[in-house]
């Protein structure tokens, strides 16, 4: 595998499956060396790992939980002790909506625990990894759709995730005199495991009606919009919160 990306160091969080599954295949195949974060299924890290090894690329695995900022700070002692620099980050790993509980059902164990994900860990994960960074560097972040929502029972999942789009174009100021970007996506409902696992059939099938172009995204239309954003064709683009939802309002 050679690419774009070829000698770049790259560490994808939450990337055991779904869209950061593909994001590290995709920057394995432009030529990137692929650290694959997991938080629970190191089985499913591994092999991943070893599947990427096989089509010639290269990629390890470490487990962290990202919520928790001393497996943060173990994380990054790993890192440090193969690679002196981490050149690309993706902040992929998060909770999701967690049944929805509006503001009368929403409990503080509820908020803790995803502020501690989508927000805390996000922050300081990047913390870690700008230490590491070179100048040129490439930090994405995933937001969410939701963020411009109107909808029952988001409020904390969407407020953790309007922070990210908040701290993305502060970064882009405070690293722009070192080269670095930082840009966030926002997916609309995209086709994973989890989301087939968790909907009806025909709502699934309403949803992808919905889209102006016909279906949900895929965890590859992301992947691709990544590898866009951390190659050196991205490298104007910085402090953007960009939408990847197939047009849907």
């Amino acid at each position: 595998m050679t690419g774009k990306l070829d000698g770049k160091v790259a560490l994808v969080t939450g990337a055991g499956r779904g869209i950061g599954k593909a994001i590290a295949e995709r920057l394995a195949r432009d030529g990137a060396e692929v650290i694959i974060n997991y938080s629970r299924s190191a089985d499913r890290a591994d092999a991943l790992a070893a599947q990427i090894g096989a089509d010639g690329g290269k990629a390890w695995a470490v487990g962290a939980d990202v919520s928790d900022l001393d497996q943060i700070a173990t994380m990054f002692a790993t890192i440090a002790q193969r690679h002196p620099t981490l050149d690309i980050l993706v902040n992929n790993a998060g909770r999701g909506s967690n049944g929805m509980p509006t503001l009368d059902k929403s409990t503080p164990e509820d908020f803790e625990a995803m502020f501690a994900l989508n927000t805390r860990g996000l922050f300081f994960a990047t913390q870690g990894a700008a230490r590491l960074m070179p100048d040129g560097g490439r930090i994405v972040n995933f937001s969410s759709t939701s963020t411009t929502a109107r909808v029952p029972g988001l409020s904390i999942y969407a407020g953790s995730k309007a922070a990210v789009e908040a701290f993305t174009r502060i970064w882009a100021a405070e690293l722009a005199p070192r080269r670095i970007t930082v840009n966030a996506i926002l997916p609309g409902i995209t086709d994973t495991d989890l989301i087939r696992n968790n909907l009806p059939p025909q709502m699934a099938e309403q949803i992808a009606k919905s889209v102006p172009l016909g279906r949900m995204g895929l965890p590859e239309d992301m992947a691709n919009l990544v590898a866009f954003l951390v190659s050196s064709d991205g490298s104007w683009i910085t402090g953007q919160s960009i939408v990847s939802n197939g047009g849907s309002a």
